[in-house]
């Protein structure tokens, strides 16, 4: 599976720690930087990741920022987008189960390494429920569709 990947300098260091995870469990990831602690603009990456996601060059994004605020309202800016900020268990479980989110956001500044791993491996298991959620998914999509004949 391959997932893309960005974050901007608050979020390098665990950016880099999640990528190392994700390749030693066997993931492909595309790193779409930054690539080291200086001082960058988080959206001049995020939607590089998240329109790999969208192009469905990768399976599904996680993205980061100093908060996951601002990677998060980046990433739903490019259509086709369901980008989640997983703050713990619950979210990331059912920003999957429910939403069928394909990105997944981290706040750098607020999420120890060893919480991002479990909150990562929930994500990456949990498979979308389907039934009543496909309807309301698919109105997501129907307001990308009005937004962009407006």
């Amino acid at each position: 599976m391959k997932i893309a990947m960005a974050s901007d300098h608050a979020a390098y260091q665990l950016k880099e720690h999640i990528k190392i995870y994700l390749q030693k469990k066997g993931y492909d990831v595309v790193d779409f930087g930054t690539h080291s602690e200086e001082s960058m603009d988080y959206p001049d990456t995020i939607k590089l990741a998240a329109r790999a996601v969208a192009r469905k060059d990768a399976e599904y994004g996680i993205v980061l920022c100093g908060s996951g605020i601002g990677a998060s309202i980046v990433a739903n800016k490019i259509r086709g987008i369901r980008a989640a900020l997983c703050l713990d268990a619950y979210s990331a479980e059912y920003s999957r189960r429910h939403n069928d989110a394909n990105v997944m956001v981290l706040g750098g500044r607020r999420t120890p390494p060893d919480e991002a791993e479990k909150l990562v491996d929930i994500w990456l298991s949990t498979a979308f429920e389907g039934g009543r959620h496909v309807r309301r998914v698919e109105k997501i999509h129907q307001i990308e569709d009005e937004e962009c004949h407006d």
